[in-house]
């Protein structure tokens, strides 16, 4: 889930974004409308007042991104979801969900039935309308999965130069694992996460989630991976083979506490226009742990974990990025990568059993490329 101001990780196209609004409002459909307008990338291809309705008319709009409120009459967003997926699978949508426990809960279930991101919505038209960060934030992740989505059916092949891979750093055995990531994050998490029972090191995840939704994500991670993980609170110790997900509305910094390393949760300012940032969690790892930070960059929008990771490399740690085929957008992990410090790029598939082999120190030494596409 994606809050930042308005960046695109994207080419010039051929054709605009096409965007289908779906909300019982005929007040919000037009601000909605209104907001997208504003940039000549998005065309709105048609609206729909409930999610039946939405049903009906993908076919014929085939719209690359569809906006959908979550509670609606007649059929509500989380019904209509796989509905719409079964009549256009590879449409993106784009969940309105509501800063409550009820919409981060239905949110995330969204979010594993194959919708690509949430946004949440203010409370009633008029708030919309004066909320300038929902507008900016809302176009800037319509471009970014509108782009992926028009680059995968038109088969447009972007020039790519050649990803420059760093050595792994040799005889360095980590002990902590930093993961960053955005939109696509939950269900990469659960991909990664599920390959990892029995590893000997803390875990500490960045995904870019308002509060209350990181508290169910954590709880979801738990329950589909088997990897015992919780959201992180303040002065929480890390421990071996768990995770520990950043709250959303805070920095996750982890600071020396004794003989351990505890969480201390910070409410500075955004950075990369969001909180919690990957890349204060990566920076504060840096002077307790040195040159054994092992950081694993997955699918999101931005480039937020850049500088933590180059910063991390420079002090003789490990980076490693998802691939472009497998991310929904190749935004963060695109970013490390094409900075020539990864030692690996991989698809969300291959990523645990290649940390698994790097922490039980029978990685390879050299780089490892599996990038497709």
């Amino acid at each position: 889930m994606d809050q930042s101001t308005p960046h695109t990780d994207r080419p010039s196209l051929a054709r605009p974004v096409k965007v289908m609004v779906v909300d019982d409002s005929a007040a919000i459909r037009a601000i909605v409308k209104r907001i997208l307008s504003e940039s000549p990338d998005i065309e709105i291809c048609g609206t729909a007042l409930h999610g039946a309705q939405a049903i009906e008319s993908v076919a014929r709009l085939a719209p690359d991104v569809i906006v959908l409120d979550i509670e609606m009459p007649v059929m509500d967003g989380i019904t209509a979801l796989p509905k719409i997926l079964e009549q256009k699978k590879d449409v993106k949508i784009i969940m309105c969900s509501t800063l409550s426990d009820r919409g981060a809960d239905i949110s995330i279930k969204a979010l594993s039935m194959g919708a690509a991101d949430c946004i949440l919505k203010p409370t009633g038209a008029t708030a919309i309308q004066a909320d300038v960060g929902f507008g900016q934030s809302l176009i800037r992740m319509v471009l970014s999965l509108g782009t992926a989505h028009i680059k995968k059916v038109s088969g447009v092949q972007p020039e790519r130069q050649p990803i420059q891979y760093r050595p792994a750093p040799a005889k360095i055995q980590p002990r902590i694992l930093a993961i960053g990531s955005s939109t696509g994050g939950p269900n990469a998490l659960i991909k990664v996460l599920s390959g990892l029972k029995g590893i000997k090191v803390p875990i500490v995840i960045t995904q870019h989630m308002p509060e209350k939704f990181t508290k169910i994500l954590a709880e979801q991670l738990s329950k589909n991976t088997g990897l015992p993980c919780v959201e992180a609170e303040e002065g929480m110790s890390l421990q071996p083979g768990n995770a520990y997900v950043a709250p959303g509305g805070y920095h996750m910094l982890l600071k020396k506490s004794g003989l351990t390393t505890a969480v201390h949760l910070d409410k500075g300012p955004l950075e990369n226009f969001c909180r919690p940032s990957v890349d204060p969690m990566l920076r504060s790892l840096i002077p307790i742990y040195g040159s054994h930070i092992f950081v694993t960059i997955l699918t999101g929008m931005g480039n937020d974990g850049l500088a933590g990771c180059q910063d991390i490399v420079k002090n003789g740690g490990h980076v490693i990025a998802q691939d472009e085929a497998t991310s929904v957008v190749w935004g963060m992990p695109g970013a490390v990568a094409k900075a020539g410090i990864c030692t690996a790029v991989l698809p969300d598939a291959n990523i645990a059993g290649h940390i698994m082999n790097v922490f039980s120190g029978s990685g390879s030494a050299s780089p490892v490329s599996v990038q497709r596409g």
